[in-house]
């Protein structure tokens, strides 16, 4: 089946096979001359990374690229970007590659006209409103992945070098102006990152679902994400040129990441320090952590599962649900503990702390407190 949609909600998407070769049109759409494209380490070599830097070269727009990017994103990563920004004379920003380039480039088109420190930022209340609108370069996003859906978000997360803790910059300007969707470029996506982001979608749209704050919108958006990750994500992980599966997959990741304006938890709260402090890939965390939670979470949410498993056509209701994410973990290769990815238990203390610190903790059905998290984090490993 092929796919090709026009969509506006929650920015221009651009969604088909192929569509790639439309970026420098899109680029220049939004006002961008001289793009830089920001991407990670590990794409910057990668055949889909050159054919976007020849469709931006044969436009006359350059072929301009910053990949020090690091698996999660630091403030350094972020300074030395917006220098290249800058010294580059570069008027917009293409956002090419998984959760980390797309982070990245956003931040930096963000950061790239402001005079007050990133942190100044957070997603705290109002501080959004502290920045300069007028400063924020414009945006064209492409995600090569499905699992972050940062290509339809509004925030970006860095990794605070010296604390080592991730925050959540936000601002509405970030949500990029324009996204491609092209499912061509996650076709060549090794089976560990096809696992990991698919994982990823899954648990942005649980935990937005599972949240107890109010937005039938997203609850209904998370609840068909999760259908979609159920039916395509074992399909994309077993045969990557499944092409079918690649475009559904890369839809269940934009819906997790609408959905979650609803919230999220403490999947979440508990990856978040892990990776920050260990470098993990986050949606391999949030999967390794997903069945505890699910069993902390449980008072508050049983009904709320057993629902959801009836729509999925899971048996069994909370337990039908809990054995069927125990088995899509085990067909995707995904480690049964926080152990097994090479984590010692020697740092629970510090790790709930952050945890409970976390902004996502706040969305948690069950509320968390130190204690309770450390019992939990104990259950992780």
């Amino acid at each position: 089946m092929t796919i090709i949609a026009n969509w506006s909600y929650p920015t221009a998407i651009k969604f088909g096979t192929g569509r790639i070769k439309e970026l420098a049109d899109h680029c220049e759409a939004v006002g961008i001359t001289k793009p830089l494209l920001v991407t990670d380490r590990g794409l910057s070599t990668m055949a889909i990374t050159r054919e976007a830097l020849d469709i931006l070269d044969a436009a006359s727009l350059g072929r301009a690229m910053f990949a020090d990017v690091d698996p999660n994103p630091t403030d350094r990563n972020l300074e030395a970007g917006v220098r290249a920004f800058k010294d580059g004379g570069h008027d917009g920003v293409v956002a090419f590659g998984g959760g980390s380039g797309l982070d990245l480039g956003k931040a930096i088109a963000f950061m790239a006209g402001q005079s007050r420190p990133v942190w100044d930022f957070e997603d705290i209340g109002d501080w959004w409103t502290r920045a300069n609108p007028y400063g924020i370069a414009p945006i064209v996003a492409v995600p090569t992945t499905a699992g972050t859906g940062s290509e339809v978000g509004r925030a970006s997360v860095v990794t605070n070098s010296q604390t080592h803790t991730k925050k959540v910059i936000f601002h509405p300007k970030l949500l990029p102006s324009v996204t491609i969707c092209d499912p061509e470029l996650t076709v060549g996506m090794p089976k560990v990152i096809t696992s990991g982001t698919g994982m990823d979608a899954l648990a942005h749209c649980l935990e937005a679902y599972c949240s107890p704050f109010y937005h039938p919108m997203s609850q209904g958006i998370a609840l068909e994400g999760m259908r979609l990750v159920k039916e395509y994500l074992p399909r994309a992980y077993k045969d990557g040129t499944d092409i079918e599966a690649r475009a559904h997959m890369m839809s269940a990741a934009a819906m997790g990441a609408v959905a979650f304006q609803k919230g999220l938890g403490a999947i979440h709260s508990l990856s978040h320090p892990v990776g920050a402090i260990y470098n993990t890939h986050h949606g391999m965390t949030n999967a390794v952590v997903m069945p505890p939670v699910l069993t902390f979470n449980r008072p508050a949410i049983e009904a709320k599962i057993a629902s959801a498993a009836a729509y999925l056509g899971i048996a069994g209701g909370f337990d039908g649900f809990f054995d069927y994410v125990l088995r899509l973990r085990e067909e995707l290769g995904v480690p049964d503990k926080l152990s097994t990815m090479g984590i010692a238990p020697d740092r629970i203390d510090e790790l709930s702390a952050m945890a409970i610190d976390d902004p996502s903790a706040d969305g948690n059905p069950v509320p968390m407190t130190l204690e309770n998290t450390k019992a939990l984090f104990k259950d992780c490993f």
